[in-house]
C-alpha cells in the first residue's frame, strides 16, 4: 500500500484518506461533471439535426461502447498499472468534446456519442482499482461513498451548468467546457504514484482477450443486481428529459441535480452502514427506494411529485452504487479487481443500454406513456429486489462477515 508524504497522522499511524485518495475524488468530480452537464441537452440538439426518432440511441450507443471496453480497460488496469487507463480514459472525453461542433450530422453525432462512451470505459475502472489498492477493507464501504459522493457532485452540478450554458450561451460553449473540465481532471493527478506492482508495458497483445478474461465468476451475482437496478438510471437519462418538457420545467437537468443532491446526502452513510451492518441489507431499502421512486414518476402532474420522485431516486442511488461496488471488491481477488470492477461496469452499462432502449421503445414520443414508462422500469427494479431475496436466503455470494443475513 503507498501513502502520500502527507499521510502520516503525529503518531506514526498511517491515515487511510490520504493525499492520493483526495485528488481521486476530485478528478471524479471533474470528469463525471464534464460528460454529464451535456446529457440533458443531447435530446433537443439531436432533434434539431433531425434524428428525433433516435432519441434512444443518445444514452444506448454510449453505454454500449462502454460495456464493450471493460474487459480491455480490466486487463489493461491490472497489467499496465492504473493510471495509465484513467488517463486514456479521459483522453477520449476530451477530444469529443472538440468533435460535437464539428460533426454536426446525425451520423456524426451517432458516432461521437459511440466514441464518447470508452471513456467510461475506462476511468472509473481504474479509479476503483486504484481506492481498493489504497483502502482497507474495513473501511472500502465508506471510501467508496466518498467517491460517490464526489462524483455525485459532477454529476448533479454538470447538468445545472450545462443548462445554463446553453440558456445564456451556446451548445458549442458546453462542448467546449466538458472538454475543459476532462483535461482538469487528468491534471490533478499529475505525480500521482502508481499502486499496481509488476506492471508490464502495453503491447498489441495485451488487447487479444479471451473469453475468460471478460467476466469474473467470482462477482456475477453483484452483476446481476448492478444491472437489474441501474435499468431505472437508463430510463431516468432518456425520459427524463422529455417529462421536463412537458411540464414546462426549462431547465432540463433539474430532476438530475435534485436527485444527485439526495444521493449527497446519503452516501457516505450508506457506505459506512454497509461496512457496518453488510452490503445486501442495504442495497435492498436502496432497491426499495428506487421502486418507489419509479411508481411516483407514474402519476407526475406538477413539479411537486417530480421533485420527490427525484429525492426518492436519489437516496435509493446514494445507497446502492457504494455497497455494489464493495461488494464487487469484497469478492474479488486482489490481482483480479480491474476484471472484478469491469464486470461490475459491464452489467452496469448493459442495464442502462436496456434501460434506456426499452424505455425509449416504450414511450415513442407519446405523453400518455409516460407512466408505462417509468412502472415497467419499476418492475424490473423489483425483480433486482426479488433476485437479491433468493440470494439472501440461499446465502450465495455473500461476503464471510454477512453470512447471518
Amino acid at each position: 500500500m503507498i501513502y502520500s508524504s502527507f499521510s502520516i497522522m503525529p503518531n506514526d499511524t498511517p491515515r487511510i484518506y490520504t493525499l492520493q485518495f483526495w485528488l481521486l475524488c476530485l478528478s471524479s468530480f471533474l470528469f463525471f461533471g464534464s460528460f454529464n452537464m451535456i446529457i440533458p441537452e443531447l435530446p433537443s440538439y439531436l432533434t434539431s439535426l433531425g434524428g428525433e426518432d433516435y432519441k434512444g440511441l443518445i444514452i444506448g450507443l454510449y453505454t454500449i461502447m462502454a460495456m464493450l471496453s471493460r474487459p480491455f480497460s480490466g486487463k489493461l488496469t491490472d497489467t499496465i498499472g492504473r493510471i495509465p487507463v484513467m488517463i486514456y480514459g479521459v483522453f477520449i472525453c476530451i477530444i469529443c468534446g472538440f468533435l460535437y461542433p464539428v460533426l454536426t450530422s446525425v451520423s456524426g453525432f451517432l458516432f461521437l456519442r459511440l466514441v464518447h462512451g470508452m471513456s467510461t470505459g475506462f476511468k472509473p475502472t481504474a479509479t476503483s482499482a486504484f481506492i481498493a489498492d489504497i483502502i482497507p477493507y474495513q473501511k472500502r464501504g465508506e471510501a467508496l461513498g466518498i467517491l460517490g459522493f464526489c462524483s455525485s457532485m459532477g454529476i448533479a452540478s454538470g447538468p445545472s451548468l450545462g443548462g445554463w450554458m446553453v440558456l445564456h450561451y451556446s451548445i458549442n460553449v458546453l462542448f467546449y467546457t466538458s472538454s475543459l473540465f476532462a483535461l482538469l481532471s487528468i491534471l490533478v493527478l499529475v505525480g500521482m504514484k502508481e499502486t499496481l506492482e509488476n506492471r508490464q508495458k502495453f503491447s498489441g497483445k495485451l488487447l487479444l482477450i479471451s473469453p475468460n478474461e471478460i467476466i469474473e465468476n467470482r462477482v456475477i451475482i453483484t452483476a446481476i443486481v448492478v444491472m437489474l437496478s441501474v435499468f431505472s438510471f437508463g430510463t431516468i437519462l432518456t425520459i427524463i428529459p422529455d417529462l421536463s418538457d412537458h411540464l414546462g420545467i426549462k431547465n432540463r437537468g433539474t430532476f438530475y441535480t435534485i436527485f444527485t443532491i439526495s444521493s449527497l446526502v446519503v452516501r457516505i452513510l450508506g457506505g459506512k452502514a454497509s461496512d457496518k451492518y453488510g452490503r445486501t441489507p442495504v442495497v435492498k431499502v436502496a432497491l426499495g427506494f428506487l421502486v418507489i421512486s419509479m411508481v411516483i414518476l407514474g402519476f407526475v402532474e406538477d413539479f411537486t411529485l417530480f421533485a420527490i420522485a427525484a429525492v426518492f431516486f436519489g437516496i435509493g442511488v446514494g445507497l446502492n452504487t457504494p455497497s455494489l461496488f464493495a461488494w464487487t471488491i469484497d469478492l474479488s481477488l486482489e490481482n483480479q479487481r480491474g476484471k472484478a470492477m469491469a464486470t461490475a461496469y459491464i452489467s452496469l452499462e448493459l442495464g442502462i443500454f436496456l434501460g434506456s432502449v426499452i424505455s425509449s421503445l416504450i414511450f415513442m414520443n407519446n405523453p400518455e406513456m409516460f407512466k408505462y414508462t417509468f412502472w415497467v422500469t419499476g418492475g424490473v427494479t423489483m425483480l433486482a429486489l426479488i433476485f437479491l431475496q433468493i440470494v439472501t436466503m440461499k446465502k450465495l455470494g455473500i461476503p464471510p462477515q454477512e453470512v447471518k443475513v
